[in-house]
C-alpha cells in the first residue's frame, strides 16, 4: 500500500471521527478499512502530529470538540474500591469526568481521557480496568488524583462538588 493510499485512509479514519457520536475503537476501525490494528494506530499517531485533536479513551479514538458550559478541575481522594462510586457521583450530579490526572514518581504528571457521562460509562470503565487488571492512576499518590469536570453551567458544577463531598470524595473537604 503506498503512501497515496495511505492519506487517503488517513483522510478516512478523519471523517470516520468526524462523524461519530462516540467514541471508536481502533478495531473498529482496522476491520472497516480492511487493515491491522497497528496501521490504524500509527495512523492517528500521523493524524495527531499533523494537528488533529483525536483522544484516546478507554473506548476508543475520539475527536475532541469545543463544548459549551464549564470545565473546572477538582482534587479528589478515595480508594480504588471507591471509584465506581466517584465517578456515579460526578455523573448523577450532572458532570462529565473529561479524565483524570495523577502525579507518577518518575514521570510527572499522567493524564487520562476518560470521557465518563452516564453510568453506563461508569459500568464500562469499571469492567474494563477489571479485565485488564489495571490499577487506576489514583494508586499512584495513595488516592489523591485531579478530574476535569465538564458541566452545562456553574449551577451543574457547585452540584457535583457538593456531591462528591458529600460522599468524603473532595480533597481537604
Amino acid at each position: 500500500m503506498g503512501e497515496h493510499n495511505g492519506a487517503q485512509r488517513r483522510a478516512e479514519v478523519a471523517r470516520i471521527l468526524e462523524a461519530a457520536a462516540a467514541p471508536v475503537s481502533a478495531t473498529s476501525l482496522a476491520r472497516r478499512l480492511s487493515v491491522s490494528r497497528q496501521i490504524i494506530v500509527g495512523d492517528v499517531a500521523l493524524l495527531r502530529a499533523g494537528g488533529a485533536r483525536i483522544l484516546a479513551t478507554p473506548r476508543g479514538y475520539l475527536l475532541e470538540r469545543r463544548t459549551e458550559g464549564v470545565e473546572r478541575t477538582v482534587a479528589c481522594v478515595h480508594t480504588p474500591e471507591e471509584t465506581q462510586a466517584e465517578l456515579i457521583a460526578i455523573g448523577d450530579a450532572g458532570g462529565e469526568v473529561v479524565d483524570v490526572i495523577g502525579e507518577h514518581p518518575v514521570y510527572g504528571q499522567l493524564t487520562g481521557i476518560l470521557g465518563v457521562r452516564s453510568r453506563y460509562d461508569v459500568q464500562e470503565f469499571v469492567e474494563r480496568v477489571a479485565r485488564h487488571g489495571a490499577r487506576p492512576l489514583s494508586g499512584l499518590t495513595d488516592g489523591i488524583h485531579l478530574h476535569t469536570i465538564r458541566c452545562q453551567d456553574e449551577k451543574s458544577f457547585q452540584r457535583v462538588q457538593k456531591a462528591l463531598a458529600k460522599e468524603g470524595f473532595l480533597l481537604n473537604a
